[in-house]
């Protein structure tokens, strides 16, 4: 079971990539090189993403109002398990260093930005029932990761299927892997409907820019989201948003263990409270 079957990749995507690799006589050059089809080389890496069922990434960019974020991760479906570190620099200052775990339908977070009377002497909070790689609006963790990180990462890449004017930029080395890079706008407003669940942690407005990196086995290794950030509330600009993915290990084996139990306070607890 991959990632797609946890978190399904739409039906419009599916559809507009095996059109695109009809409409091109499934022309796609072996090793990711740029084909005289843009569309259909990023369509390719769009339908290989679809059985990935373990993934180490890297994710660094610029939200609107909170400020810059680092994070590496890693997640797999079997069983469905995420870990994600993150230092995230507010724009207000403070400590933004978190550690979050999804295990066994359990979230566990610890790390500097806690308030230590939260955790009341333990190292972590858990919370309960918390659900992680079923993707959409589903994924709950309970307001701690960004709405941008809720989101299915893999689905995300292959947004720029729908773009009317991809292009090819060239070959270029991302975290020594050769790979080429194309280039989109997507219309953000075309998306809401039907892929409103994966586009709507963005908050973006019109145009989305888009930069896809297409690894030698064709699949994304790399993307970037670039738009104006869209206050949802007042439907008014108030920000930029930058969000680069970087796929490190794909199909990797992938462990992740919860806390000792010993270490974890439940979220809500009156004593963990205080």
């Amino acid at each position: 079971m991959g990632i797609s079957a946890v978190v399904s990749v739409s039906s419009r995507v599916r559809i507009a990539a095996f059109t695109a690799l009809v409409l091109a006589g499934g022309s796609v050059a072996c090793g990711g090189s740029a084909t005289s089809d843009p569309a259909a080389a990023v369509a390719k890496a769009a339908e290989n993403s679809e059985n990935i069922t373990s993934l180490r990434y890297r994710i660094s960019g610029t939200l609107a109002g909170k400020g810059r974020l680092e994070a590496e991760a890693s997640m797999t479906t079997k069983p469905s398990a995420m870990s994600l570190k993150m230092n995230q620099t507010e724009d207000r200052g403070g400590d933004g260093r978190l550690e979050v775990r999804f295990v066994d339908g359990v979230m566990y977070v610890g790390g500097s930005a806690l308030r230590s009377e939260k955790l009341n002497g333990k190292s972590w909070l858990s919370a309960a029932p918390a659900v992680w790689g079923r993707g959409n609006t589903e994924n709950q963790s309970y307001g701690v990761l960004p709405r941008q990180l809720e989101q299915n990462l893999l689905v995300q890449s292959t947004l720029l299927v729908g773009s009317k004017d991809l292009r090819v930029i060239g070959t270029e080395t991302v975290d020594g892997t050769r790979a080429t890079h194309y280039k989109g706008t997507v219309d953000v407003d075309s998306l809401r409907g039907e892929r409103l669940d994966q586009i709507f942690g963005l908050e973006a407005s019109d145009p989305l820019t888009m930069d896809l990196w297409v690894d030698g086995d064709d699949r994304p290794k790399q993307f970037r989201f670039r738009a104006r950030h869209l206050d949802l509330m007042t439907n008014t600009e108030d920000g930029r948003l930058e969000l680069t993915v970087t796929f490190l290990d794909i199909d990797q084996p992938v462990t992740i263990k919860a806390p000792r139990a010993e270490d974890t306070r439940p979220l809500g607890d009156d004593t963990a409270d205080g």
